[in-house]
Formats: C-alpha cells, sequence, structure tokens
C-alpha cells in the first residue's frame, strides 16, 4: 500500500477529505467583534437561558453542531462520529454534548488546538474509509475558562497585559468523503516543545515557538513555502505571540509577514479592551468557520495553512511551578 506519510509529521491525503458545512455560535462580546455578522447564531447574555456557564457551553456546542449538520443537508443519523473538545476538566462540555446528541464521541483534548487536531484526525478516519460523514467540533467559554484555570470573575482580578481573552463561542464541521466545498489536503501533527515560559498570563509566547516549528516542519515535509499559500492563520497566538512566531519564522529565513494572520487577533476589536487578544478552542473554530470559511467559498483566498496552537498545561502544574509545554498543529485547506 502506498504510504500517506511525507517527510517527518505530514500526512497528504489521497482522497482528500471535503468540508460539506459549518456553523459558528457565539457569545455577545463575540457579536459585537468584527466578525459578528458571520457567526451563524449569537446569544444575548453568557447564561443563555442555562443555569450554569458550563452548560451555557454545552448548549453552544450542541447548537454549533446541529446547525452544522443541518447546513450540510445530513441528518444526526448520517455522522458516523463526533471529534470534539473544550478546555473543561474531562472536557465535559464534549462529552454532555455528545450525550445529548446520540452521535459516537472521540473525545479530545489540544486545549485552543483542539479544532485543528480534530480536522486533522477527522481528515485522516476519512481518507482512510473508516467513515463517510463525521463532525469536528470546538468550544470555550470566558467564565468557565477563568473559573478554572485562573479566578472567578466575581473577584474582578486585574489581568496583565500580556493576558487573552477565552472566546464564548464553539464552532462545529461536517466532514464527508466526497460532495463539494473546501478540501483538506494536507496535515502536520506538532510536537509539544517547552522553551522554560512559566507565566500562564503570557500563553502566547509560550505557544508562539510549537507553531513556528509546525509551519517550518510543514514547509519542508512538503516542500511549500508562504508563496504556496494565500494565507497562513494560527489558532490563537495574539499579538505577543504572533510577534515572536513572524519572528522565528523570519530567522529561519521565512518572511511572512503579509501572509500572516491569527484568530486571536481578528475575533475581537481592538477597543473591547481584551489585551493581547483572544484564546480558547472557541478563537479558532467561529473564526475558521466563520469569516475564513466564506471567504474561501468565494475564492478570495484558495489555498490556506490553519495552525492551531495549544498551551498545555494546568492549573495544578502551574501551581507545582511547572512550565508551559505548547503545540501546534496543520491543516492545508484549498479550493480543488
Amino acid at each position: 500500500m502506498k504510504g500517506k506519510k511525507i517527510g517527518k509529521q505530514t500526512i497528504q491525503f489521497a482522497n482528500p477529505p471535503v468540508i460539506l458545512a459549518t456553523a459558528t455560535t457565539a457569545g455577545p462580546m463575540e457579536a459585537k467583534g468584527p466578525l459578528g455578522t458571520y457567526y451563524s447564531l449569537t446569544y444575548p447574555d453568557q447564561l443563555i437561558g442555562q443555569k450554569s456557564w458550563e452548560q451555557a457551553e454545552r448548549k453552544m456546542l450542541k447548537d454549533a453542531v446541529e446547525l452544522a449538520i443541518s447546513h450540510s443537508r445530513l441528518t444526526v443519523m448520517d455522522i458516523e462520529f463526533l471529534l470534539a473538545g473544550d478546555l473543561l476538566n474531562q472536557i465535559i462540555t464534549a462529552n454532555f454534548a455528545a450525550r445529548d446528541l446520540g452521535i459516537p464521541l472521540i473525545g479530545l483534548y489540544g486545549a485552543c488546538s483542539t479544532m485543528a487536531l480534530g480536522l486533522a484526525l477527522g481528515a485522516m478516519i476519512i481518507d482512510g474509509g473508516f467513515a463517510r460523514h463525521l463532525v469536528v467540533a470546538a468550544s470555550s467559554h470566558y467564565d468557565t475558562a477563568e473559573r478554572q484555570y485562573r479566578y472567578p470573575t466575581e473577584l474582578g482580578t486585574q489581568r496583565p497585559m500580556t493576558a487573552q481573552w477565552t472566546v464564548t463561542g464553539a464552532g462545529a464541521m461536517v466532514l464527508g468523503a466526497v460532495g463539494e466545498g473546501l478540501y483538506i489536503t494536507h496535515a502536520t501533527i506538532g510536537k509539544v516543545m517547552d522553551l522554560g515560559q512559566d507565566n500562564p498570563n503570557d500563553m502566547g509566547s509560550a505557544m508562539a515557538p510549537a507553531v513556528a516549528d509546525t509551519i517550518l516542519t510543514h514547509f519542508g515535509d512538503t516542500g511549500r513555502s508562504p508563496a504556496d499559500y494565500d494565507l497562513i492563520i494560527s489558532g490563537d497566538l495574539a499579538s505577543i505571540g504572533k510577534a515572536l512566531c513572524e519572528r522565528i519564522l523570519k530567522e529561519a529565513g521565512f518572511d511572512v509577514t503579509n501572509k500572516y494572520t491569527d484568530a486571536g487577533i481578528l475575533v475581537y476589536d481592538p477597543i473591547q479592551d481584551v489585551h493581547a487578544g483572544g484564546s480558547g478552542c472557541g478563537c479558532s473554530a467561529i473564526v475558521w468557520g466563520s469569516w475564513l470559511y466564506q471567504e474561501m467559498l468565494e475564492g478570495r483566498f484558495k489555498r490556506v495553512l490553519l495552525v492551531g496552537s495549544g498551551s498545555l498545561h494546568s492549573p495544578i502544574s502551574v501551581q507545582q511551578g511547572e512550565t508551559i509545554p505548547g503545540i501546534g498543529h496543520a491543516i492545508a485547506v484549498e479550493r480543488l
């Protein structure tokens, strides 16, 4: 059998899976951002009629999955697997949403890289002939993340300028073996990297080296360069991490200044006072699944490299003085 792995860490799909449809759900702050009109569904407040923030996040994820399936003109019965994850302990958002949806679940945790990880694994499942239709989804919620990783928002704790704002939102993408749409042609699985950054309020700096390493590996494995892409977009490095990633790439011989952006920068307007920018599993999920998806369908971008970024720490690891590992996974999406 002809191998599909090329180079060190990249899969080249023989039968590129197609993104049949997407859907995104977003909170009130995200709805007021520059991409607000692109989201499938927005909510007026953080609780969206639920008893807790955790239940609200679960509803956002479930709504996104159901909307994406509806947009694909399939039914829940047509979906063979749900690949989903979030930031909460035991990925309870994905687990409880899957319980309500009744779709076989492959639960994922890649921190904020979860959407990219899910797209990579979902593409492998479909390309390998193990499913015809599946859904990849991810979510986050500002208040659930703050309560778990930092301080309850009621305390009004001051945030440093390096801090990022966890996106309240969820995104879902339906992948199929055949159909019309955008195709996933390559996936580069990243390595965990840790250069000693230990500040949980500066995750961009912790993740940037891993994202840059994955981009460089993707170029080496595929023989491509920035010139081969209309856009390179990372998940949630935000302003500080993006600048560091650009610097690392430039020192390696690749100037991506005019081709590179980050979902954590795009999701909010600077006047919204989110400091360094957006973060969370939902950050890349709602930007990639709304604005970027629409831009590609309309032909403004024909080949894009998506690079999910994840900060792989926990509250306990931080309290025990551990440094923060980071990871990046890259997905090449094309109009064929």
